[in-house]
């Protein structure tokens, strides 16, 4: 198909899950939400941040809901479809389930991409549906003056199969699916250094459909999970720390990386979202003496589409990773561990 060139980050003032609002916003947004849940059937709410929101039926069967769209991260408006919709459907894997279908969320500058780009768009999103096995099933869209896309995701599990964030013990041991990176990645295709290399290993990572997540809850041994996106590892290894009220002890040397992710956050490749996430997690997260900036940049990095954090019986982590690699995640790792203690972060070398 000849698809007129077009930069879409060009269209937008950020990009992927980077758009986020900062983790302290949103708790500000979110204090005066009650506190107690008058629905008993709502199992999962807002009182967590989870991927996503879990309704129980009479039958033990639990309906899942989710929704998330962004701006463009990459100029390629099938990568876009692609990279969105995979992004959205990880909510339902990361609560253990298995999705059933989606609806589009679109939001474009008509008067500034053509309706045969944003096909292309939509394109890409069904692609990855069909992948998931899912249908898009109808949708919403509106005139915008920065291009948005994503989903709105229905998924069911079994009650007993469903995953929180918060749910994790002292001396699990965390694991997480996919390197990190795709935020310096972003920002390094803004200034044109990006490698077709690196590219096509952010696509890669980006497209990888986080379904091993609905086959790990189904696991005993499998205590707690949430998929890492705009906080970054640290702001959701807080989230799962403060849900827990343990304290999560991550290893620097063990997170998985995307080949280039140090070499570029060396050269600064960093996105806006990286600083806005520091600045967000206080006193909660403490460093080693000897970390430097890039190392934190790292760390704070805000990953679209990124991996699963899970936390599990240690004595079953070094099984559980080799099975999620031969699914298909060859970047899989234990990164760390939770231990007694406040709910805090700790980064050790």
């Amino acid at each position: 198909m000849n698809v007129p060139q077009i930069r879409l980050t060009a269209l937008a003032h950020g990009g992927g899950c980077g758009c986020k609002l900062a983790p302290s916003v949103l708790q500000q947004l979110l204090a005066g939400q009650p506190t107690a849940n008058p629905y008993k059937q709502l199992l999962v709410g807002t009182e967590t941040g989870d991927d996503a929101a879990v309704w129980e039926q009479d039958d033990g069967n639990c309906i899942i809901a989710t929704t998330d769209f962004f701006m463009p991260m990459v100029d390629d408006p099938r990568d876009f479809g692609r990279i969105a919709a995979t992004n959205a459907i990880a909510d339902i894997y990361a609560m253990g389930g298995v999705p059933i279908m989606a609806l589009a969320i679109l939001g474009m500058p008509i008067d500034k991409i053509s309706p045969e780009v944003v096909r292309v768009i939509l394109e890409g999103g069904r692609e990855v549906c069909t992948a998931a096995g899912i249908p898009v099933a109808g949708g919403h869209s509106i005139d915008c003056p920065e291009p948005v896309y994503g989903l709105a995701v229905v998924g069911t599990a079994r009650a007993a199969d469903i995953r929180r964030n918060s749910d994790a013990k002292s001396g699990d041991a965390i694991i997480l699916t996919k390197p990190l990176g795709v935020g310096i990645y972003s920002a390094a295709i803004k200034k044109g250094a990006l490698s077709p290399e690196g590219y096509a290993d952010m696509i890669a990572t980006t497209t990888l459909l986080n379904r091993v997540g609905t086959k790990l809850a189904r696991m005993p041994a499998v205590h707690a999970m949430t998929d890492v996106t705009g906080f970054g590892v640290l702001g959701h290894g807080l989230e799962m720390a403060r849900g827990a009220s343990t304290s999560l002890v991550i290893e620097m040397e063990k997170l998985p990386l995307l080949p280039e992710a140090i070499r570029l956050a060396q050269a600064g490749c960093v996105t806006g979202a990286s600083k806005r996430n520091w600045a967000s997690y206080g006193s909660d997260v403490v460093l080693p003496a000897e970390c430097s900036d890039w190392q934190r940049d790292l760390l704070t990095d805000p990953q679209t589409s990124g991996g699963l954090l899970i936390a599990c019986a240690s004595d079953q982590a070094d099984e559980m990773v080799r099975g999620i690699i031969a699914e298909g995640y060859p970047f899989a790792r234990v990164i760390g561990r939770m231990e007694i203690g406040a709910p805090k972060i700790r980064v050790v070398t």
